[in-house]
C-alpha cells in the first residue's frame, strides 16, 4: 500500500511548500485540501493548477486523495452542510462540491471526500436529514459521472452518517457507482467499531482509507500514531491480507503548529512497524 499525508495539518504553510516537505517525509503522496488557505475550488485559477502540477512533479509525488470535507472558506468544518434548514445556505455546500468535482477532474485526482450530510438541525427530523441528503447526493453523483471523479462519503461521530451501517443503507438510496466511502478508520474507532474487522465489510465501496490514533476513551481526537489505543498494525494487516495498492492518508490536522515535525514522526511510526 502507499501512504500519503493530508495537507490539512498544513494550514499555515504554502500549498507548493507543503507538498515539498512531505515528499521529504518519504510520503508516496498528499491529500490536497480544497478549502483556503490551499486549493479553494470555487476561485481556484489555472496558474493555481499548474503551480500543483509542477510542484508534485519535481517531487515525485502523487496525489491521494481531494479534501472536500472541510470548508472554512465559507464558515468551519461542518457549515454549510448538505443538510442545512436553511436552502439557500444548503446550496452553497452543494455548489461548492460541483466545483471540487471540477478541480478534481482538471489535476487528474480520482476521488473527493466529503462530509456524511452534517449535524442533523436540532429542529429537523433524521428523516428529514437523509431525504435532504440524498438530494444534494444525487446532484453531486451526476456531475461525477459526467467528470469522471467518484465522491467518498466519510462516516464521522456526531454527524448524519456515522456507523458502516449507516453508510450501507445510503448506498442502497443513491442509485451511483460513483458514490463510495472514505474509510476514516479512526472515526469508526470512535463509535464502537473495529477498523480492522470493517476492511472486510467495506473494501468493495473503499478507494481510499484515511488513519489517525485515537485515545482510549474513544473521543474523537485525532492522535499521533501510536499515542492512542488503535490496533493500528491490526487495521494495516488487513488492508495488506487483501492486496490493497491503494492510498492510506495519514489525517492529523490537530497538529498545525508542529506539521512538519508531526509527519514525520507519523512516516518514522510507519517505518518502525514495517508498513513504509
Amino acid at each position: 500500500m502507499q501512504f500519503g499525508f493530508s495537507t490539512n495539518a498544513f494550514r499555515e504553510y504554502e500549498l507548493t511548500d507543503a507538498i515539498e516537505e512531505l515528499a521529504d517525509a518519504g510520503y508516496d503522496g498528499v491529500e490536497l485540501l480544497l478549502d483556503e488557505p490551499h486549493l479553494y475550488p470555487p476561485t481556484a485559477t489555472e496558474d493555481e493548477i499548474r503551480d500543483i502540477r509542477n510542484a508534485l512533479e519535481s517531487n515525485d509525488i502523487a496525489i491521494s486523495n481531494g479534501n472536500a470535507f472541510m470548508l472554512t472558506a465559507i464558515e468551519d468544518f461542518h457549515h454549510p452542510s448538505f443538510i442545512e434548514p436553511d436552502a439557500d445556505y444548503r446550496r452553497e455546500r452543494v455548489d461548492y462540491t460541483l466545483a471540487a468535482l471540477e478541480t478534481a477532474a482538471d489535476l487528474d485526482i480520482p476521488h473527493i471526500s466529503i462530509e456524511p450530510g452534517g449535524p442533523i438541525p436540532e429542529e429537523k427530523s433524521r428523516e428529514w436529514a437523509m431525504d435532504t441528503f440524498i438530494d444534494g447526493l444525487e446532484e453531486v453523483a451526476t456531475r461525477a459521472e459526467d467528470v469522471g471523479v467518484d465522491v467518498l462519503v466519510e462516516p464521522e461521530p456526531d454527524l448524519l452518517i456515522e456507523t458502516s451501517e449507516e453508510f450501507l443503507d445510503l448506498l442502497e438510496r443513491v442509485d451511483s457507482d460513483r458514490i463510495r466511502c472514505n474509510f476514516d478508520a479512526g472515526h469508526f474507532y470512535c463509535v464502537d467499531e473495529d477498523p480492522a474487522a470493517l476492511v472486510a465489510d467495506l473494501h468493495e465501496y473503499t478507494p481510499h482509507y484515511h488513519l489517525e490514533d485515537i485515545p482510549e476513551d474513544r473521543t474523537h481526537e485525532h492522535t499521533q500514531l501510536g499515542d492512542g489505543a488503535m490496533d493500528i498494525d491490526g487495521f494495516l494487516g488487513e488492508l495488506d491480507e487483501r492486496g490493497y495498492d491503494g492510498f492510506v492518508t495519514i489525517e492529523l490536522y490537530p497538529y498545525e503548529e508542529t506539521a512538519v515535525e508531526t509527519a514525520r514522526d507519523a512516516m518514522a511510526y510507519l517505518e518502525e512497524h514495517g508498513w513504509a
